[in-house]
């Protein structure tokens, strides 16, 4: 053998043992991460339980605390704290009262997934399977949709329900240790920015560049609160394209950027991003946020304004005179397709 290649297959060698050893360390690491994390957000819940205990207040007046608290939290302390959340924490503390019971298996994500689950032996039996198995979140959102629990149960004998079980493994994701510590609530937990999503086409982002510089130059108390905003929604992320804030309106600005030809699913998902950010992330002094779908293509240019919700003609009338109008929107949007 010559010494080119006895270099070669040791760093080879060295490689393999090396990334096991790295590999093996991350899955520590998050795995203690894991542990802290679940039993803090059990304790939160525990917390918010006696608190209803002890002040003896009903559901509706729970909603109005844990909808306040969700706010003081967040801002305080950081991302991490939604209402959805806070109340995900308060019934994990009330289905799960010993928290030592549950694996370190079991990410937040998991657990946020099955307490979906109103049926205790249906959500028993995802959460002894997604343990066995090594089902990624993913994964296990995938067998309760494929309705897995069902169909063991109407299956005929022994060897049928081996059957389903076999098949239910197919296309089994095995969570890679690197992958563990993308696990957003990790992020939130530590307080670690998340890393955000690449946007797959360069149209998208020159859009976001430009119309980011459109609307800043327009002054009039616009600030830039950022691009992929995520929002989570039971158990599921969302990314909202871009958020500005305007001071003279008080308002969040939610902008959805489509390469496509305007779709009715568009104006629903922004529908749901304004009422979201009008529940979670408004203070009470703000106004209703207000909604823009730009949608790009060649033989077709379209700005839409989703005003949902505005009763006040005052608040209306500022909004017009304070906003670029559709057709200053199309002509910023021409300025981006013209130069690709």
């Amino acid at each position: 053998m010559n010494n080119e290649n006895q270099v070669t297959n040791i760093n080879k060698v060295l490689f393999e043992a090396i990334k096991s050893i790295v590999n093996d360390s991350r899955k520590r690491v998050y795995q203690n991460i894991n542990r802290e994390l679940i039993s803090t957000y059990w304790k939160i819940g525990e917390e918010i339980v006696n608190a209803e205990h002890q002040n003896k207040i009903d559901s509706q007046t729970s909603r109005q605390i844990i909808l306040n608290l969700s706010k003081i939290l967040t801002k305080e302390i950081g991302r991490g704290f939604s209402r959805s959340n806070l109340f995900n924490m308060r019934k994990f503390h009330i289905e799960y009262p010993n928290v030592q019971t549950l694996s370190g298996q079991l990410s937040w994500s998991h657990i946020c997934e099955l307490l979906i689950i109103e049926n205790k032996e249906k959500r028993s039996f995802y959460e002894k399977e997604t343990i066995n198995s090594a089902w990624s979140i993913r994964e296990m959102k995938r067998q309760i949709d494929s309705s897995l629990f069902e169909r063991l149960l109407l299956s005929s004998g022994k060897v049928n329900k081996e059957k389903v079980l076999e098949l239910a493994q197919n296309g089994q994701e095995i969570s890679k240790a690197e992958d563990l510590l993308k696990n957003p609530y990790v992020f939130e937990f530590l307080g670690m920015p998340e890393n955000k999503p690449f946007l797959e086409k360069d149209l998208e982002a020159k859009l976001i560049r430009h119309i980011e510089d459109f609307l800043l130059e327009l002054g009039k108390g616009f600030m830039f609160v950022g691009s992929q905003q995520r929002i989570t929604i039971n158990n599921t992320h969302y990314y909202v394209d871009m958020v500005f804030y305007n001071k003279i309106l008080r308002s969040y600005i939610l902008i959805e950027l489509k390469t496509t030809k305007l779709n009715i699913s568009d104006a629903g998902q922004l529908n749901t991003y304004l009422n979201y950010y009008k529940t979670e992330i408004n203070d009470e002094n703000d106004n209703p946020p207000i909604g823009i779908i730009l949608c790009a293509e060649k033989d077709e240019i379209t700005a839409e304004y989703i005003l949902g919700g505005f009763d006040n003609t005052v608040f209306a009338s500022k909004y017009t005179t304070i906003l670029p109008n559709k057709q200053q929107l199309i002509e910023e949007v021409e300025i981006v397709l013209n130069v690709n």
